[in-house]
């Protein structure tokens, strides 16, 4: 499996790496490609992307699906989640918990944060997740808890 956070570094620094970046990783994951999430940024505690709001990804009153924000907030989770994840460690989501406030519009930024602490020991680690549409007003906001496990020793 490809370390997903050094590619991202690696295709970043390129002309249109970011593009290249985020159609291998909405890829990777076959419903994330239901959303076509564009990374933003990545690093440690930090991930954003963004999903544009468009037909596929409608309801009935014209506006971004629930469940489809809500895997914008899981790519942008796991983006953070292969940043910050210590080396010799695993990590699985294990629920998620969110708020819907208001309509989702517009097209959205995902964005998904972490304290440094959260990652010193197994166990879970709540990521704080948001969509904000294009005004700032956030649509959705909750946590996505996931278990971070050491990794199993080779054989």
């Amino acid at each position: 499996m490809p370390d997903t956070y050094a590619l991202y570094r690696r295709l970043a620094r390129l002309p249109r790496g970011r593009a290249i970046f985020s159609a291998f990783y909405a890829n990777a994951a076959p419903y994330f490609w239901t959303v076509r999430p564009a990374v933003v940024d990545v690093r440690p505690h930090h991930a954003e992307l963004t999903i544009r709001k468009r037909r596929a990804v409608l309801n009935h009153i014209g506006t971004i699906h629930a469940i489809a924000v809500c895997n914008g907030l899981e790519a942008a989770m796991g983006l953070l989640a292969e940043a910050s994840v210590p080396a010799g460690r695993r990590w699985i989501p294990i629920g998620m918990d969110v708020r819907y406030l208001a309509k989702a519009s517009t097209d959205l930024a995902c964005l998904a944060e972490t304290d440094p602490a959260d990652w010193e020991a197994t166990g879970e680690v709540p990521v704080r997740v948001r969509a904000t549409r294009a005004d700032g007003t956030v649509v959705v906001e909750g946590t996505i808890t996931i278990r971070v496990s050491d990794k199993p020793a080779r054989v």
